[in-house]
């Protein structure tokens, strides 16, 4: 069920791609995970949208390419659970517990790849009453067994582990703080940095455990918001009481989360799914305010895509000090419970002081980021790009299509063009911020090319439903589009997605036959889009291509108009 036909299909994806190309990869500087970049919102206005100068590339490290593979101790195994229990002491900073991981053997094989960031000690690896021998190398844990495990066969180990872990990346990975009256405020968040900075598991995006439980045991008078259904929680007897938390769902690792802290808890109800809210006692009035925007953000995206995706696990919106992040049925939220991005317009044009823009990003990723996962980070597009266009279809579904078409626009300013979105694959990176607004600018374009609103929702629901629960690559996206429209749209998905440069529309008017001539200046040889021009009430849809054709108008050229603020183009006119 699940995930299972895909990532038999995938498994022969090794190593050896991530050596190709290593040259061209850019190691650039990248957005955080789950929310944009704060740094980008300071970026000065693009004046053009041409092409920037590509950065110098670097080659990945070692550790990113361990991490970043799906080598061949990764391919011979299907992840199917993990038991992820964790004993967290917050006075001495030190993690200890174990991850039981269970596994079914898709070839003959001694040997899987776990990951665990080498600060941390693995104290022992179990199979059944056998200690395993094990080998460790550069963040990898290769786990050696005694006999063959056999192809088909379901197999499970318990891998115990200790240490302090490291506070790294933008929002931490794992922090030991306080809050501001002094208690304990331990939480985790490490899209960027990797979950195995704080725990061991199979650490990258392509394959997926079938269903989780998580195990926490903290001081007693601490409370405990994970991933997941509420199970209880049981008092240790030794000042210490274990929370247990149930996912039903598929889950990427880096989702997986601990929020420690003196939490207040507060409930609604949408429907058959329970919506839970954990916040300091401090900011329980401000957060009851706030925090109603959930119920309209879920009925909005339930409106265009379907069920909210983890009913069973429901919903919760937990405070912590960072801006916030997409983990699966437990989205964390620090935006000062006020409007917009950390009390900014975030796209400059008047609408993102309506809405909390963290519950808007964060929640949407339930649908793209959680419930439809990337397989491999290059392709981490699917997650920011169609999160940040649901921020859209947020302001569409509330305020109409002219502000949704407003907010998209404000997002121009915010490219880059300097590389292309998608990065080089099997390597550990974060492709570059563009994914967000260069790939919400091209969505916004796919809609315009199929210039039909009623299909296209039925197209956004259709490609949601078809997807939900896998792990997927942009090939599998633009197969969906390509057979779903019956239109050949691949070279406009290479071009936005595999190509710095955005493409240009080339005009050169004749005043004397009263025509204008017209052509795509793109990458891609076999480049052709339709796009609408002439004037904004009285648009007509004109197909070029990379070769040259006319068009008979009335227009002079400073009256002809390109519906830039619907396809995310360059125009130039002679």
């Amino acid at each position: 069920m699940f995930r299972r036909a895909w990532r038999k299909a995938v498994v022969s994806f090794s190593v050896l791609v991530a050596l190709i190309g290593i040259a061209a990869f850019t190691r650039a500087q990248s957005p955080s995970p789950g929310s944009p970049p704060a740094h980008s919102s300071g970026a000065p206005p693009t004046t053009s949208q041409t092409a920037a100068a590509p950065q110098a590339p670097l080659p990945p490290t070692h550790a990113d390419i361990l991490r970043g593979s799906y080598g061949t101790y990764r391919a011979n195994n299907d992840l199917l659970y993990y038991h992820l229990d964790i004993r967290v002491d917050p006075e001495k900073k030190f993690i200890s517990g174990k991850n039981t991981i269970r596994f079914r053997m898709l070839q003959d094989g001694t040997r899987i790849q776990l990951d665990l960031n080498d600060q941390l000690h693995v104290d022992k690896v179990l199979f059944g009453a056998s200690t395993l021998e094990y080998k460790r190398d550069s963040g990898a844990v290769f786990v050696d067994f005694p006999d063959t495990l056999k192809s088909g066969e379901i197999y499970s180990i318990d891998f115990y582990y200790s240490g302090t872990p490291a506070t790294t990346g933008r929002f931490g990975a794992f922090t030991f703080a306080k809050d501001p009256s002094g208690h304990p405020w331990i939480y985790t968040a490490c899209e960027e940095t990797g979950a195995s900075q704080w725990w061991p598991n199979k650490d990258q995006w392509r394959d997926e455990v079938e269903n989780m439980e998580i195990s926490v045991s903290i001081p007693n008078g601490l409370v405990d918001a994970s991933n997941g259904k509420f199970m209880g929680k049981t008092d240790l007897g030794d000042g210490y009481t274990r929370w247990d938390w149930h996912v039903h769902y598929p889950i990427n690792n880096y989702d997986v989360s601990l929020n420690i802290g003196n939490y207040v808890r507060f409930s609604d109800q949408l429907g058959d799914l329970p919506m839970d809210f954990y916040v300091l006692p401090e900011d329980l009035d401000k957060a009851k305010k706030e925090f109603v925007q959930a119920k309209g953000m879920i009925e909005a995206y339930q409106h265009y895509f379907g069920e909210y995706p983890f009913i069973r696990d429901g919903y919760k919106l937990i405070e912590v000090p960072y801006s916030g992040m997409e983990h699966q049925s437990a989205v964390t939220y620090g935006n000062h419970f006020a409007n917009g991005y950390l009390e900014r317009d975030w796209t400059g044009v008047g609408i993102s002081p309506r809405f909390d823009f963290i519950i808007i990003h964060e929640s949407a990723h339930e649908w793209f980021g959680n419930s439809i996962t990337a397989a491999d980070r290059s392709d981490m597009w699917i997650h920011e790009a169609w999160a940040t266009y649901l921020e859209s279809l947020y302001v569409e579904y509330m305020y109409g299509h002219e502000d949704a078409i407003q907010y998209l626009n404000g997002y121009k300013s915010k490219v880059k063009n300097d590389r292309p979105i998608i990065s080089q694959r099997g390597i550990n990176a974060t492709p570059p911020q563009d994914q967000y607004f260069k790939g919400v600018l091209f969505i916004n374009t796919l809609r315009s090319i199929v210039n039909d609103d009623s299909r296209w929702w039925a197209l956004l629901h259709d490609f949601y439903q078809y997807f939900k629960y896998q792990n997927i690559m942009t090939e599998d996206v633009e197969q969906f589009f390509n057979e779903k429209t019956g239109m050949n749209l691949t070279p406009i998905f290479e071009q936005y997605l595999h190509h710095t440069a955005i493409p240009a529309l080339e005009l050169k008017f004749n005043t004397g036959t009263g025509s204008v001539e017209y052509r795509w200046q793109a990458d891609e040889r076999d480049f052709a889009m339709p796009i609408r021009v002439g004037t904004k009430d009285h648009w007509q849809v004109i197909d070029p291509t990379t070769e040259w054709a006319t068009l008979k108008t009335t227009l002079k050229k400073d009256e002809f108009e390109v519906a830039t603020d619907l396809y995310y183009v360059n125009v130039s006119k002679e």
